[in-house]
This record gives C-alpha cells, sequence and structure tokens, in this order.
C-alpha cells in the first residue's frame, strides 16, 4: 500500500514561482517515484485542470500512473475518456523537487488560480493540492464545513467508513 499524503500546510511562493513542498509531503514524493534515489530530485504530477478547477492536484508518479491505467481501461474514443484524457494528460505537467525541498510552479499555473505570496498545500490521501489561501478558505474549507453541519455535535467520523469496501489488503 502507498504512503498518504498527511497535513496542511501555508508556504511562502517568490516572484519566480518557487515554493516549498512541505517535508512530509516530499517524503511521499521520493517513496512514489520509482526512479527516485537518495541523492536525486524526486518528481510528480501537477493537474491544473480546465477553468473551472481553481487549485493545482499534485500526484506522486505511481499515482497518475494509476489514474492513467484507469482510463485506459474505458472505451477508446468516449466522451468519458476524452474528457479525463483532456484533463489528466493535457493539462497536466510534471514537476521536480530540488535539492533544497522546493518546486517552481510556472506562471501560467499560478495566474490560473491567482497564487501570489503564499501557497496552501492540503492533504487529499493519495494526492495533495495546492491553493490561493483566500481561495481555499472561501470555497472549499466552506463547502468542508458545509458538510460536517449535517453530523450532529461530537459525531465520529471514523462511523462513515462501516460501509466503506475493505481494501483487498484487509481481506
Amino acid at each position: 500500500m502507498s504512503r498518504s499524503f498527511r497535513g496542511e500546510s501555508l508556504n511562502k511562493i517568490d516572484g519566480k514561482g518557487r515554493v516549498s513542498i512541505p517535508a512530509s509531503f516530499r517524503r511521499v514524493i521520493e517513496a512514489g517515484d520509482p526512479n527516485w534515489q537518495v541523492g536525486q530530485n524526486a518528481e510528480f504530477a501537477i493537474v491544473y485542470g480546465d477553468d473551472d478547477r481553481n487549485y493545482l492536484e499534485c500526484y506522486t508518479i505511481e499515482g497518475v500512473d494509476a489514474v492513467d491505467a484507469r482510463i485506459q481501461t474505458l472505451e477508446e474514443g468516449s466522451d468519458e475518456r476524452e474528457y479525463l484524457e483532456w484533463i489528466f494528460n493535457g493539462l497536466s505537467l510534471y514537476a521536480t523537487v530540488d535539492d533544497t525541498g522546493r518546486i517552481v510552479i510556472p506562471a501560467k499555473q499560478r495566474e490560473k488560480i491567482g497564487l501570489e505570496g503564499e501557497a496552501y498545500f492540503i492533504a487529499a490521501g493519495d494526492k495533495f493540492q495546492i491553493w490561493k489561501p483566500e481561495t481555499y478558505e472561501t470555497e472549499a474549507l466552506a463547502k468542508k464545513r458545509a458538510m460536517a453541519a449535517k453530523f450532529p455535535a461530537g459525531f465520529n467520523p471514523r462511523k462513515l467508513l462501516a460501509e466503506a469496501p475493505k481494501p483487498a489488503s484487509e481481506t
């Protein structure tokens, strides 16, 4: 089983688009890059998506390869496959973590999500997202709080796992 991304971080981003990746995220990126070796720079994929997406979604190499494998199972020429190929292949790029733990987010992607000054990193299991802090606060966090409001005070979120299928490693 692959390691998961965990945590959140608010990091400075300079005028050239350089930003430090949270250290714990770097370990997962390294573990998910089959070509990575100690002393080398790890790679990962950034999916920036179409105009409706206002954040960057980042996958390890193994993670994006798994997405690609699932896309390949869809019927060639189907709308679903073409849409997913467009998003995950056409509207994405590879990035490299440098020796100091930073990446460079290209100007096009920074401008797309309005990223300047600071970048907010939030883990999402097998991926992580990079947001403009204010956008995360007003859109994503507001949505998460609305979801949480559906449950009674003191609700244990683990109860939601009761209906989830068990992973293959537990069967």
